[in-house]
């Protein structure tokens, strides 16, 4: 148990039945003539006074007859006197070991009150109390136990992953997409046909780019956001299907490369028009199975196409700036684009790169 002043002790809980003897000693009145008046035996009062009974709605309308004092007061002391009662209880129930999640949580808590799903940062053991709510478990210790299918929990196991973490972004990506609107079902060919306006995209400003992505999504019946990267959670993307049969799809932001997200963004785009996504869908970093190549040639292609790249490398056109944003031009993307996969097929080396810099 936690060993910490927490604002709230035990002895200052006021059980209604000290209000009850207040009343009974204004009007001089003996607890066995309330007994009389009431109908319940003397006994029964002298438990309620002594705050080892509650007041229940019906001895509280036996009592707004018998003092008439109305049976809502009654109530609603009970009531405070619950509230009370369980939120000392639930303070006291919280664990050293639960609390250290907490430090885990410490960048996703920034976020979350940047994002306004907590008001502020507070305390440790009232933090717990929020993490609880937010995340829906009555105890943080539990979140390993939840339960994933076979495929998700064998990546997991494979990756450098924090469950805590995973847990708690994958509840950031759900309620950051419930602020999102989007048409009523998926429409892949809707998808497909936007590719090349999804990739116009890139030339606006990066501050005009998620909100504009959002918009070409959302036709397609998809509610798409853009997401903090945590250490713990190594994930570029999520994908979900939800009850009314359009998707959420969540992106990171990972070392903020322009090329990567954009990388990242097209690799889930193929996810989807593959067809994974027929369940929680989380895409790790690491993780090298067939439907992971399939979604990296999908994005490799799109991106630049391939005949055209092959044609660009055997020109030895990457050794001239000038014929890297010329060949950028005619693949409708970015020069980023052309630069970024250079280096990746180590034509080039690595050297400066976009950044986005709107998460």
């Amino acid at each position: 148990m936690v060993e910490e002043t927490i604002g709230l002790s035990r002895e200052f809980i006021i059980h209604p039945g000290e209000s009850l003897l207040e009343a009974l000693e204004d009007r001089n009145m003996t607890q066995y003539e309330l007994s009389v008046r009431t109908g319940v035996s003397e006994k029964h009062i002298s438990t309620i006074i002594s705050g080892l009974k509650n007041i229940t709605p019906s001895f509280a309308k036996k009592l707004e007859y018998a003092l008439g004092i109305d049976a809502s007061f009654w109530m609603n002391l009970q009531n405070n006197y619950d509230q009370e009662l369980l939120q000392f209880e639930e303070l006291n129930s919280i664990s050293e070991d639960e609390i250290d999640i907490l430090n885990k949580f410490s960048e996703l808590t920034d976020a979350f009150i940047t994002y306004g799903f907590f008001k502020e940062k507070l305390s440790p053991v009232y933090m717990v109390l929020e993490y609880r709510k937010l995340l829906g478990m009555s105890n943080l210790l539990d979140i390993p136990k939840i339960k994933y299918h076979s495929a998700f929990r064998a990546q997991i196991s494979n990756c450098n992953v924090d469950q805590y973490i995973l847990f708690a972004w994958l509840k950031m990506c759900e309620l950051l997409s419930e602020k999102k609107t989007a048409a009523e079902n998926l429409d892949i060919d809707r998808l497909k046909k936007s590719i090349p306006e999804i990739k116009k995209t890139m030339f606006l400003k990066a501050n005009l780019i998620e909100k504009r992505l959002s918009d070409i999504f959302s036709e397609c019946g998809i509610r798409f956001c853009v997401v903090p990267n945590f250490k713990g959670a190594p994930v570029q993307g999520f994908i979900k299907r939800t009850d009314n049969e359009n998707i959420i799809l969540c992106v990171t932001l990972r070392q903020k490369y322009a090329d990567i997200f954009w990388f990242t963004l097209f690799h889930e785009i193929g996810h989807i028009i593959n067809g994974d996504t027929k369940r929680l869908f989380v895409d790790f970093i690491t993780v090298s199975e067939n439907n992971e190549l399939k979604a990296d040639m999908f994005a490799r292609n799109n991106l630049i196409n391939s005949r055209d790249y092959n044609a660009f490398i055997k020109e030895k056109g990457y050794k001239r700036s000038i014929e890297i944003k010329r060949f950028a031009d005619t693949q409708n993307v970015r020069d980023f684009i052309v630069l970024g996969r250079l280096m990746k097929d180590g034509y080039i080396p690595w050297g400066d790169r976009t950044k986005y810099e709107w998460t």
